[in-house]
Order: structure tokens, then sequence, then C-alpha cells
């Protein structure tokens, strides 16, 4: 994982366990870009409502191969998929993950 350091965020996709290796590979093949994937999370409620009310979406997180990250900076977009220092940080949307899911993956810049 070296020269994968830009954590992404899709929110709302589904990949599985037994999809990985695909996930991967799409991206290859439809963008020429390198990635790893990480994890999938379900996001907390907003802040005041239960798990009812928001919350449970499942976001998948991946990280983009250094050399690639400019060419996806745009492309991603289309997708709806966010760098992962845009929704914790500059959007303060840290609520959405669990502390353990913060701590895994902390902005370092």
């Amino acid at each position: 994982m070296e020269n994968f350091k830009q954590l992404c965020v899709w929110p709302g996709t589904i990949v599985g366990q037994e999809n990985i290796e695909d996930f991967e590979s799409f991206f290859k093949d439809e963008f020429g870009v390198r990635i790893k994937y990480a994890e999938e999370v379900l996001t907390n409620p907003n802040p005041g409502e239960t798990l009812e009310q928001s919350g449970g979406r499942n976001d998948v997180l991946f990280f983009v191969h250094n050399e690639d990250v400019a060419g996806f900076a745009i492309k991603r977009l289309q997708m709806g998929i966010r760098w992962w220092e845009d929704v914790v940080s500059y959007n303060d949307n840290s609520y959405l993950y669990s502390q353990e899911i913060l701590n895994k993956y902390p902005v370092t810049w």
C-alpha cells in the first residue's frame, strides 16, 4: 500500500467481499486508475437523529495510486466519489463515521 495514499469515499455503494477483484479491475479498465479496496462502512445517524431517521448508508472506502490521483480527480466526480479529507474535514462530516474508522484513516496533511 506504499504508493496508495489518497483515500476515497464512494457513498451509498456496496461491493461485497466476493467482488473486490472486479471492483478494482473496473477502475483500471474504465478510468485507467489503479485502486485498492479498503473496506465498507455504515454511516452513523446525523446529530440529534436516530438510526431510523438517518444513517446506515453503506460507503465504500478505497485508495488511489499516487501516480493516478491527478487523472482521477475530475473523473471521480461523475460517480459521486469524494476524497476522504473533503468528507470528514472540509465539510465537517466526521460524525458520519465511527471513531474507530476516523482513527484508522486519519487526515494527515
